[in-house]
């Protein structure tokens, strides 16, 4: 029988700023004993990290993993505070961990993956883990987002990792030659794509038809806004329609390797080559702290606050 009620597990939450789950392991540990819940949080090293939780995490890296097999894989966004801790061994160190973990499990958002138990410790959580890193590094560590992809038929999982982790991408490509070299080297090659042009759908069909209509209805604006007559509107819109469909639509695109292809055309060849249909299934594109509102800070002058605080 439980000596504490989920208020109390609420009020240690709020007090400690400690994930759900961690609190109520704490609270279970130690009886139901609140003073001795928070010092068990502090021992762990978890209550310190809180007092991190209102720092903006805006840098990181972005990490990739393919399965052996190549029929899986993942991508993961783990951020921290300065690119310096990011670029630092213990931090590398803990998102290589936590993207290997991520291939072994079936966790589908962020919250279940931190309550997990680590696969190679399972006498501490994700959270836990992380919460040991922020209080050993000094910064504030969060595991934003991550994309797994596993495939049931025959095809392969391919990866890209840019600028040494600003920009990973994670491809899903199906095909009954998987094991064809040419296709191998064609996956490496649409993940470089995806990385350097940000296709935002894979072919014409999956543009968002509001979305379509929106551009529409800004490029026919646009035309008339130039005193074009009606007729030659419709001609204009069109061919700017065709021009949005090759930026957005990873199929349309030039290939970043030789513009005089589509990349469609160079899949098309692939395909020819190797005797087997090959379909790009889904892909996803992380771009490390894109959306995050960076704090603009002086380093200059944050260092003379320091020196002056001191003296």
């Amino acid at each position: 029988m439980a000596n504490f009620t989920s208020q109390d597990v609420m009020k240690l939450r709020e007090q400690t700023g400690v994930g759900m789950m961690d609190c109520k392991k704490a609270l279970v540990q130690t009886d139901g004993n609140f003073e001795e819940a928070i010092k068990y949080l502090r021992e762990k090293g978890m209550a310190s990290a809180a007092k991190k939780a209102s720092r903006v995490a805006a840098e990181g890296l972005v990490k990739c993993v393919v399965s052996a097999d190549k029929k899986s894989g993942v991508a993961v966004e783990i951020n921290c505070e300065t690119d310096f801790v990011a670029r630092s061994d213990q931090f590398l160190e803990l998102i290589a961990h936590i993207a290997n973990h991520l291939l072994q499990s079936n966790a589908t958002t962020v919250e279940e993956v931190l309550a997990e138990p680590y696969y190679l410790d399972t006498t501490k959580t994700i959270s836990v883990l992380i919460a040991e890193a922020t209080a050993s590094i000094g910064e504030k560590i969060s595991l934003r987002r991550f994309t797994k992809y596993v495939l049931d038929g025959n095809g392969i999982v391919a990866s890209y990792i840019h600028m040494g982790g600003k920009i990973g991408v994670l491809c899903q490509i199906s095909c009954e030659n998987a094991t064809a070299p040419a296709l191998q080297e064609l996956a490496s090659n649409i993940c470089m794509q995806i990385a350097a042009s940000k296709p935002q759908v894979i072919n014409i069909a999956d543009v968002d038809a509001s979305q379509l209509a929106s551009e529409k209805e800004i490029l026919t604006a646009q035309a008339k806004n130039e005193g074009k007559p009606e007729a030659v509107i419709v001609k204009m819109v069109e061919g700017r329609i065709h021009k949005y469909y090759k930026e957005v639509c990873l199929l349309e695109q030039e290939y970043v390797r030789d513009s005089s292809l589509a990349v469609k055309n160079v899949i098309a060849d692939c395909a020819k080559s190797i005797g087997a249909t090959i379909t790009v299934d889904k892909f996803v594109r992380y771009e490390m702290g894109e959306g995050i509102e960076k704090r603009v800070d002086n380093f200059a002058e944050e260092i003379a606050a320091q020196l002056k605080g001191v003296q």
